[in-house]
């Protein structure tokens, strides 16, 4: 994630210490490198689903799929994720709130003092559900939205779904539920970001992520943005960023799986001198990008127990839950994927020389590698019949962008 609002305004947030190595709220539980952090892990309860949205990873539907864990099953996984001190642990789908035991799984995991973050599309918050979601101390709730209106409706295959989504955010802010909003940005609705970042200041959405595409499930369907259509959504992202700053409104817009994200912010901060750039490229050469993401820093459980470097790279399977806890298969004590995991995280291992002369592609003469560590790796897998050394083609730095010489900063102080 890049967090554009402490980067470009330097405001303090929620989860600094995980993704800077310090300022973290909890002091001395910052990791020390950003390869030493344990994964936010993102466990998809259920494939089933309301809706049916043209970009779902997960191809998810209205039906049942078999081989679901049970409720055993899922009380030894939040057992071992809590003992295993996850930092964060999202609660994804298909649906979750349709999963028949999705409450007790929310007491159970706030119970075990697990920091829970829900991904829903939020047209199942009821007033009700809504106050036991603040009851169990969940972090935030992120409801998904992909456009205003029938924009929305046409992505998510439902009449009436944007509507009841808004209900959904009205819900949990009557009793002081924390929400944010997630978006993936296609070329079906980058037109619309003005219209969004409205739609969030009208709501008052404290977290807004904005997602850059990864062709996966019915997602590959999809276009992602071009060079140019990118550029100018986190130009538009930024303008609005610091005008929040200006009015002393508090809210966080990060943008996810795509850490040229980083690298552009970092040359527009260079170009305008900005007073922020020296402490900005600190933050994000300690956080190394995608060489510290998937397979390390997240990490991902599906509905059949299978343990993924993410969400999106299901074709990458490390273990299983049924027959192994999460903690010993993340450990690397799995015989059977431990080789291919610590391929993997080699990326982040291995000096940023020796990471770049394996790369191919752009990225093997790019000047920014060191920032974003080679953009987002599933992206790049995908792209690359499933070689991570590859450019991630989502990248829209331009060539005499990628030629400029980039000279690391002294490494960020922890604590």
């Amino acid at each position: 994630m890049i967090n554009l609002t402490k980067l470009w305004t330097g405001a303090a947030q929620p989860a600094d210490g995980l993704r800077y190595g310090h300022g973290s709220p909890h002091g001395s539980c910052a990791p020390t490198a950003a390869r030493a952090r344990k994964p936010i892990t993102v466990w998809n309860i259920t494939r089933t689903c309301n809706l049916r949205c043209v970009h779902c990873y997960s191809d998810s539907n209205a039906a049942r799929y078999p081989g679901e864990l049970t409720w055993k099953e899922m009380q030894a996984v939040v057992d071992d994720l809590a003992a295993y001190q996850v930092p964060a642990l999202l609660f994804s789908g298909g649906e979750p709130m349709i999963h028949p035991r999705f409450f007790d799984l929310v007491d159970l995991a706030s119970s075990k003092g697990l920091k829970l973050t829900i991904s829903t599309n939020g047209t199942l918050i009821t007033p009700e559900k809504a106050a036991l979601l603040k009851a169990a101390n969940v972090a935030y709730v992120g409801i998904s939205l992909d456009g205003i209106g029938q924009i929305h409706d046409q992505f998510r295959r439902k009449e009436g779904a944007f509507d009841a989504a808004v209900r959904g955010f009205k819900n949990c802010h009557s009793v002081g539920q924390k929400t944010g909003l997630r978006l993936t940005l296609t070329r079906h609705n980058v037109q619309n970001i003005d219209k969004i970042l409205d739609f969030i200041e009208d709501q008052e959405i404290q977290r807004v992520c904005f997602y850059h595409l990864v062709p996966a499930g019915r997602g590959s369907e999809l276009q992602v943005l071009a060079a140019d259509e990118a550029r100018g959504a986190i130009d538009t992202l930024l303008a609005r960023v610091e005008s929040w700053h200006r009015q002393g409104v508090e809210r966080e817009l990060l943008t996810v799986t795509q850490p040229a994200d980083g690298a552009y912010l970092l040359v527009r901060m260079q170009r305008e001198k900005h007073p922020n750039l020296s402490e900005a490229q600190r933050l994000l050469a300690w956080n190394g990008g995608g060489a510290n993401s998937s397979g390390r820093g997240i990490a991902n459980i599906d509905t059949q127990g299978n343990v993924h470097p993410d969400q999106f790279w299901q074709d990458v399977t490390l273990g299983n839950v049924k027959r192994q806890p999460f903690s010993r298969i993340w450990d690397e004590q799995n015989p059977d994927s431990a080789a291919q995991l610590a391929a993997i995280r080699s990326i982040g291992l291995l000096s940023q020389e020796q990471r770049q002369m394996r790369m191919t592609g752009p990225c093997a003469t790019c000047g920014w590698f060191g920032i974003c560590g080679g953009g987002f790796r599933t992206r790049a897998a995908f792209c690359n019949q499933g070689d991570f050394w590859g450019s991630d083609p989502g990248c829209y730095l331009r060539d005499e962008e990628r030629a400029t010489l980039y000279t690391p900063a002294p490494p960020a102080a922890v604590g």
